[in-house]
Formats: structure tokens, C-alpha cells, sequence
């Protein structure tokens, strides 16, 4: 009895420990969720928000704005482009690595821009506009390098699968019509020239033969058959063998007999022969 219950007692608390560990999961899972939703409906305010920010806001405040949306639009698709290319191209990774170093100054950047948003002093943000601008163009343009280097080297490879495929495609195309690939005639004329010549050359070998015969001296007849009867020609089908039974061996009577011929008893008496 005491061993039923502590399995009993085990079993609950392996339940227990299962219901815990399934729920601390669902929790993070929708948690990460949350957080997730959370933070691209921020990066789509904060980019709506930089929009109207560089057509509205005058002067250097607007182009400060345009800078940081510039740099952050950039940055999104070039992660965007590298972290789907890798799954698939293990070449790519070593990019995605350079591209994690150049985030690390594309966020200082942007945190310095986000910061001179609220600048008061307008004449400290002119002067200093020109080498914001300038470290903005040279981050863009790593990242747009390696964004666009990215999707060549995956076109290429899809141009090199298409080019391969479609002269497999070509190869087994011509393999099924094998009947249209029907190699020339020998000598490298129709066969209709070939008939033609040979029935020209039919017709003058006959008109040769008809000269030489002509020339030469007729051979002699062949003797006559005899004369056959009309029904002699005629064959009528032949009756399907019967089987015959052995009749008894009688002897014969000899042509000219020497002797008087002897008679047996099983003979049957001769009749003399008519002479009507």
C-alpha cells in the first residue's frame, strides 16, 4: 500500500513539474511576442514621426531628421537582406559579422542625432550638420555595399541553377523527340534521286538487253508436252486420311501359272465370267 501511494505521490509532482515547465515556456513565448509587436509598432511611430519631422520641422532640425531616417532605413534592410541570405549561404555570415561592427557605429549615430533633435542652440547644430552628414553617408554606404553585394550573389546563383536547368531541359527535349533527329542518307541524296536514277538505269539495261537480243540468234524450240486431258490441271482437295484397317494377305494368282493352281478350303469359288 505504501508503495502505490509514493508512486502515486511521484507521479503528481512529475505532473506538476511538467505543468510548471509548459507554462513558464507559453509565458516567454508570448512575452517575446509582445515585446516584438511592441517594438516594430515603436520603429513604425518613430519612422512616421522622422517623416514628418523632415517636411515640416525648418532648417537644420528637419535635415537632422531626414539624416537619422536615411540611416536607420538603410540599416533595417540591409540587416533584413544579410540575416535571410544567411540561412541559406554560409559565405554571408562573415559579412553579417562585419555588418553587427557596422551597426555599433550606425546606433551611435543615431543616438547622437536623437539627441540634437531637442538642440536649441541652432547655430551649434549648423556647424556641426556637415560631419553628421558625412559619417551618415559613409555608414549608409557600407551597408548598401553589402545589401546589394548580397542580393548580386544570390541572383547569380539563381541565374547559374536557371542556365544549368534549362540545358537539362534542352538535353531531355531532344531525347524525347528522338524520332525528328533521323540521320541523311548515305551518299547525300534523297531517296526519291536514288529511285530515280536506279529506274533509269532499270530502263536502260532493258533497252540493251532487247538490242543484244535482237542481235543474237534466236534459240531452238523446246519439244511440245504431250497433249493432257482439260481435267488435268484440276486438283480437287484432298479427303482427310481414314484409317484403314489390315485386311487379311490373300496370295495371288500367278500371271502364267505353270501348275494347276492349288485351292484351299478358304478360298470362295470362282464364278465363270459372262459372255453377254
Amino acid at each position: 500500500m505504501e508503495a502505490v501511494f509514493a508512486v502515486v505521490v511521484l507521479l503528481f509532482v512529475l505532473l506538476m513539474v511538467l505543468g510548471a515547465y509548459a507554462t513558464v515556456k507559453v509565458v516567454g513565448a508570448a512575452k517575446r511576442s509582445a515585446d516584438r509587436h511592441i517594438t516594430q509598432a515603436r520603429r513604425t511611430v518613430e519612422d512616421h514621426t522622422l517623416k514628418v519631422k523632415s517636411l515640416v520641422a525648418p532648417g537644420a532640425a528637419g535635415e537632422v531628421a531626414q539624416l537619422r531616417l536615411k540611416l536607420r532605413t538603410s540599416m533595417r534592410a540591409t540587416q533584413d537582406t544579410l540575416q535571410a541570405a544567411a540561412a541559406e549561404d554560409e559565405s554571408i555570415k562573415e559579412s553579417l559579422a562585419l555588418f553587427e561592427r557596422l551597426s555599433a557605429h550606425g546606433h551611435e549615430l543615431d543616438a547622437e542625432l536623437r539627441r540634437l533633435e531637442g538642440e536649441p542652440d541652432r547655430a551649434t547644430l549648423a556647424e556641426r550638420l556637415p560631419g553628421l552628414r558625412e559619417r551618415t553617408e559613409r555608414i549608409t554606404q557600407s551597408a548598401d555595399s553589402l545589401r546589394w553585394a548580397a542580393r548580386d550573389r544570390a541572383r547569380r546563383f539563381a541565374e547559374d541553377d536557371l542556365e544549368s536547368l534549362s540545358t537539362q531541359i534542352g538535353m531531355e527535349a531532344g531525347a524525347l523527340r528522338h524520332w525528328t533527329t533521323e540521320e541523311p542518307p548515305a551518299g547525300g541524296q534523297p531517296a526519291g534521286g536514288q529511285t530515280a536514277s536506279g529506274s533509269g538505269q532499270v530502263a536502260s539495261g532493258s533497252g540493251t538487253g532487247r538490242s543484244a537480243a535482237g542481235s543474237r540468234p534466236a534459240a531452238a524450240p523446246w519439244p511440245e508436252a504431250p497433249a493432257q486431258s482439260p481435267t488435268a490441271g484440276q486438283t480437287w482437295p484432298e479427303e482427310p486420311a481414314k484409317a484403314q484397317e489390315p485386311e487379311p494377305e490373300r496370295q495371288r494368282p500367278a500371271i502364267a501359272p505353270s501348275a494347276p493352281r492349288p485351292t484351299y478350303p478358304w478360298e470362295k469359288k470362282r464364278r465363270p465370267e459372262s459372255t453377254t
